[in-house]
């Protein structure tokens, strides 16, 4: 017997275009139409990577005992601006989650700290704490709009944290070909609260598709936030637990029978006494 498809489903990705091949193989390999629509894309920050070149001097001086990572960009962006130098020794890297630390083992960093639940509070509570307190640093490289919990949470447990903007997110601008498309789907994918906020602005709530499949709590928080339902949650939160979660969301059915869920009848009911 075959496993589960998505065969005669339409699935909406809403992630970079530099971030979606994975996602979009996983989904058009179970049979998916997927339908690309990057409302995101990943820029440099304000100061054109001045700071985060500053602190990749330093890290390589041996300024930081630790560097925090919430994602695979910082990541990546962290590791251009090292451009291959050697570090010193003992500096340990803590990465929020599976994608974060892959993003680091490519260039061949083990990460020593991975929480089990890829959220910048559990990574703050992982986090050992210093004593004395203030005799150690912590290299945050982050984007330009980001929760304050890690860093908090770091502080409160003894640690100076160095704060540098790696990049920032900017709103994509798809064509009306991919935003119809997107609003005729049956389900969409966020990895994050800024492709939440942009997919809202550019389909409007009631174009969202009904099918709402999140990488995580504070993504789902987004969701709801706007008014909308979350179908399913990853679990792990990682773009496998992504997949497994549009599966659940979608029925995982083999006979490939599209779905027709309950948020989108009342959709469809609400626009027809519009």
């Amino acid at each position: 017997m075959s496993g589960p498809t998505l065969a005669g489903h339409s699935v909406v990705v809403t992630r970079t275009r530099a971030q979606s091949s994975g996602l979009v193989d996983r989904l058009t390999g179970l049979g998916a139409e997927v339908v690309e629509l990057p409302v995101i894309a990943v820029d440099d920050p304000a100061d054109g990577g001045e700071a985060l070149s500053r602190a990749a001097h330093r890290l390589v001086g041996g300024a930081y005992q630790w560097v925090a990572l919430t994602s695979a960009n910082a990541a990546e962006r962290l590791l251009v601006a090292l451009d291959g130098r050697p570090l010193p020794p003992g500096v340990r890297w803590a990465a929020v989650g599976p994608g974060t630390a892959r993003a680091l083992a490519r260039d061949g960093i083990a990460a020593d700290l991975v929480p089990a639940v890829a959220v910048s509070e559990h990574l703050a509570d992982a986090f050992p704490a210093l004593d004395p307190p203030g005799t150690g640093t912590v290299l945050f490289p982050r984007a330009e709009s980001v929760r304050g919990a890690l860093a908090a949470g770091l502080t409160a447990k003894g640690w100076l944290v160095d704060e540098v903007v790696a990049y920032r997110t900017v709103a994509g601008d798809p064509g009306p070909e991919a935003l119809g498309a997107a609003r005729r789907s049956e389900a969409v994918a966020f990895t994050s609260s800024s492709t939440v906020a942009r997919t809202v602005e550019l389909l409007g709530a009631d174009g969202v598709p009904p099918v709402v499949v999140t990488i995580g709590p504070v993504t789902s928080g987004s969701v709801r936030d706007a008014g909308l339902e979350v179908s399913v949650e990853a679990d792990p939160h990682t773009i496998d637990g992504l997949v497994d979660g549009l599966v659940a969301a979608l029925g995982g059915n083999r006979s490939g029978t599209p779905h027709q869920p309950e948020q989108r009848q009342q959709r469809q009911q609400r626009q027809q006494q519009q």
